[in-house]
């Protein structure tokens, strides 16, 4: 059975100068403790686009390393330049601030205590606002069969029929263990209501594959008369996906999902589920002014609803992939999301800005915001997906 928990406890911090070391980081440094998602900028109001290095240090402590099982550690946003350490090797690194990434630590693990180090490079200027530093955003840890579901790997498009009822198509990709083949495999989905009543399951077997490593499974629920989400109504949906074999559930995946059409005219305006409706929308940047850029949901919510009550119906989110909190409020409360991605591309704004890294790692930024979050019926569309006119009747307009 895969676990899934929050990895944002237990966390040491030190802040060094541009071009530190690891061996001497962790043989000479102080260390503080600190609880995740954190900014080290907002410490020091004199000095909010210092430059410097922000050093994050955990445990993990185990009896031995299992055979048939990974292990990895999800990133939902670190800001910016960093290099996961596992035991002293290099376990990946990320470039963006913005996005989120998950890196297999299996191959570092041992037997005993791990230590898990994250070096973060903070160098100014690098954005047109304040940007915050360190691991702002939630960190987990995933311990999953060696087959699993693949991560963000479960796409949701819900559409209307012609006789009025809809269809839910899951497209799930699984990471099959080497060797091993999809026989005896099954993925059972379940829709369930917001009273957690199931409307609809299906089970079906893993399509047969022998060679390739991974397999997409295509899977179709039919839904009668779903309540919609809308602005002023947004009803939502579970999803549960559960990857099982001969001996029983393997893996749990749960994601929430709603029923709407979307419609964009170039003359004619903005629709949802038919209805024109007028965008009263906003740019809203990723932090939370004197808090800092660490993620708050608590403090999302106060602005959400502070933009509920001057009118505001949509949030562009200026000028990045957003939190996933942002994301699952804005399904919670109502809210239509324009996601952008970048402020910059090939040409810098700033000397240390993501243009640096832009041609090398813009394609691994965009799988991960599209996979992440296209589930997301808040979402209208993506910051690139105008066009004369787009029907996109789906849980999530692909960018």
């Amino acid at each position: 059975m895969s676990i899934k928990r929050k990895l944002n406890g237990g966390w040491h911090f030190t802040k060094q100068p541009l071009g530190s070391e690891l061996a001497n980081v962790l043989a000479d440094a102080d260390w503080m403790p600190v609880t995740l998602p954190h900014d080290w900028l907002i410490y020091n109001t004199h000095a909010l686009y210092e430059d410097g290095e922000g050093w994050y240090r955990t445990t993990l402590s185990l009896a031995e390393v299992p055979a048939h099982q990974l292990w990895s550690l999800r990133f939902e946003g670190v800001y910016m330049n960093s290099t996961l350490y596992v035991n002293g090797h290099v376990a990946g690194k990320w470039k963006y601030g913005y996005s989120t990434f998950e890196f297999d630590i299996t191959p570092y693990l041992s037997g005993g205590d791990n230590t898990i180090v994250m070096r973060v490079i903070h160098e100014s200027p690098n954005s047109r606002w304040y940007s915050g530093a360190g691991i702002y955003r939630s960190v987990w840890l995933k311990i999953t069969p060696k087959t699993h579901i693949a991560p963000d790997g479960i796409y949701i498009a819900a559409r209307r029929t012609d006789s009025g009822s809809w269809t839910v198509d899951v497209d799930c990709e699984l990471q099959v263990e080497e060797g091993r083949g999809t026989t005896g495999l099954k993925l059972r989905h379940t829709v369930m209501d917001a009273c957690g009543t199931v409307i609809r399951q299906e089970e079906s077997a893993v399509p047969a594959q022998e060679r390739d490593q991974k397999v997409h499974a295509l899977s179709r629920l039919t839904i009668e008369q779903p309540l919609l989400w809308d602005i002023g109504s947004p009803h939502l949906y579970t999803l549960r996906t559960e990857l099982l074999d001969q001996d029983g559930i393997m893996e749990v995946e749960e994601q929430a999902f709603g029923f709407r059409t979307v419609e964009l005219d170039s003359q004619k305006g903005f629709f949802l589920n038919g209805r024109y409706v007028k965008i009263y929308g906003v740019c809203q940047h990723h932090d939370l002014g004197c808090l800092g850029a660490a993620v708050n949901k608590t403090a999302l919510r106060r602005q959400f609803v502070l933009l509920q009550e001057m009118g505001v119906n949509a949030i562009r989110t200026a000028h990045n992939m957003p939190a996933v909190e942002l994301m699952e409020l804005a399904d919670e409360m109502g809210m239509l999301i324009v996601s952008d991605a970048f402020d910059m591309w090939e040409r810098c704004k700033t000397p240390y800005d993501y243009a640096r890294f832009f041609p090398e790692w813009w394609k691994k930024d965009i799988a991960s915001w599209v996979r992440r979050d296209r589930n997301h019926p808040s979402r209208s569309c993506g910051a690139s997906a105008m066009k004369s006119t787009i029907p996109t009747p789906m849980t999530a307009a692909r960018s």
